[in-house]
């Protein structure tokens, strides 16, 4: 393939800004900002369903409050009611009110039973109540931080993508005005070459792989026509000879 020296230069200018829209898109997908967002948000959905739980235990135990309450209310209404007849004097049976004590009896440990356990109940609730306002709190806090993170990337991105596109625009305009053969040539080769599809020969080293040229492969370079389109033996790379290839 032929091109002549100032072309084979400015494919140089358009690897240049390829591998420089290669590090913003890198710098784009490794922000710091998008590990913190990704760790922060499982936080905050493990929280919400936190609370979640805990709200459901809450109105779980809400309802067996008040099943308490109306089996206390119950209970006391009847126990009120057998201690205002027994009170009457109106049983004069002994048995009917042997009975009647021994209910009265049975009432007040029965009121006993409920109410120790509508005490515990109301305990857990206390604690779930101020366990709930804890995961709220750190729900809000883990938020704030995710706000502020997701504000911190959506800059950085808005940045680098001004950068890219403002590199875009100017490879926009140079890739035309090189010959066709040669950008398709150079794009396959930085395919599949880690984004570089074309390096200077500096002082014998090729700047792709970072590997001196042997004394044939630079007396090969030497010779070839200034217009011809070396590439690199080692790495096959585009080899662009310039003032500084020491040849």
């Amino acid at each position: 393939m032929k091109a002549d020296p100032a072309t084979q230069l400015r494919l140089l200018d358009l690897q240049v800004l390829d591998s420089s829209l290669d590090r913003l898109a890198a710098r784009r997908r490794d922000l710091p900002e998008l590990a913190v967002i990704a760790e922060h948000a499982k936080a905050v959905e493990a929280l919400k369903a936190d609370i979640v739980r805990v709200e459901t235990e809450i109105s779980d135990l809400s309802r067996t409050q008040r099943r308490l309450d109306d089996e206390i209310d119950l209970v006391r209404s009847r126990a009120d009611r057998d201690r205002r007849r027994l009170e009457s004097g109106q049983v004069g049976n002994a048995r009917e009110l042997e009975n009647l004590q021994a209910e009265l009896a049975s009432l007040a440990r029965r009121q006993g039973v409920l109410e120790d356990e509508a005490l515990e109940k109301m305990e857990a609730a206390e604690e779930l109540d101020g366990r709930l306002v804890t995961l709220a709190a750190e729900r809000d806090r883990v938020q704030g931080e995710l706000d502020v993170a997701a504000r911190a990337r959506d800059e950085a991105f808005g940045q680098i993508d001004a950068q890219a596109g403002d590199q875009r625009r100017e490879r926009d305009k140079l890739a035309p005005v090189l010959p066709a053969p040669l950008v398709t040539l150079y794009e396959k080769i930085r395919a599949s070459s880690n984004g570089v599809g074309a390096a200077k020969l500096v002082r014998r080293r090729c700047e792709g792989c970072h590997l001196e040229l042997s004394g044939a492969e630079l007396r090969e370079v030497a010779a070839a026509a200034a217009d011809e389109v070396v590439r690199c033996e080692e790495c096959r790379r585009i080899l662009v000879r310039t003032a500084e290839s020491g040849l």
